[in-house]
């Protein structure tokens, strides 16, 4: 009948691995450009309020944030428990408020200077005169764009806040 038999192989053919490292340095690419680095450690508690209306701040490079809050440890030992400013990973006297956050304003490019916006992390348990003092020191220096960050959620629940 036939001259030709076929012949049944008996292994499966191995996997090709040459494609591997490319598949490995593409995902390496891929997330060493879409990964956020941290830009600072946060020092201070921050518990941050609930409001209803919210706005989303959609650039992000015209924001400075400030840090309002109790010292966490091991910093509550040496600065006491009394709400403390943090700029970056600093924490800031109120005398050097407003110097501070004019260098920050200079560090970024002249064109979007007018539209720096000064963000307050507040936590929720902090003094409103600590608030009130860094809102003067602020007009003071005609930073006048800011926002307060919170959480979504019913405002009524900041009143149990202690």
């Amino acid at each position: 009948m036939s001259k030709f038999k076929l012949k049944k192989s008996t292994h499966t053919p191995e996997v090709s691995t040459a494609s591997l490292p490319d598949i490995v340095f593409m995902l390496l690419f891929f997330f060493m450009t879409v990964t956020v680095m941290k830009d600072s450690a946060l020092k201070v508690a921050n518990e941050l309020p609930n409001a209803t209306e919210l706005r989303k701040l959609e650039k992000k490079d015209r924001v400075i944030t400030v840090y309002i809050g109790k010292p966490e440890s091991p910093f509550d030992k040496t600065l006491g428990t009394e709400p403390r400013i943090q700029i970056d990973d600093k924490f800031i006297a109120m005398s050097n408020f407003g110097a501070t956050i004019l260098a920050k304003m200079n560090e970024k490019p002249e064109h979007i200077r007018p539209f720096v916006t000064v963000s307050l992390k507040v936590d929720k348990t902090a003094s409103m005169g600590l608030i009130s003092d860094v809102k003067q020191e602020l007009r003071k220096i005609h930073a006048l764009k800011i926002n307060y960050t919170t959480y979504e959620g019913d405002a009524f629940l900041n009143m149990n806040a202690k």
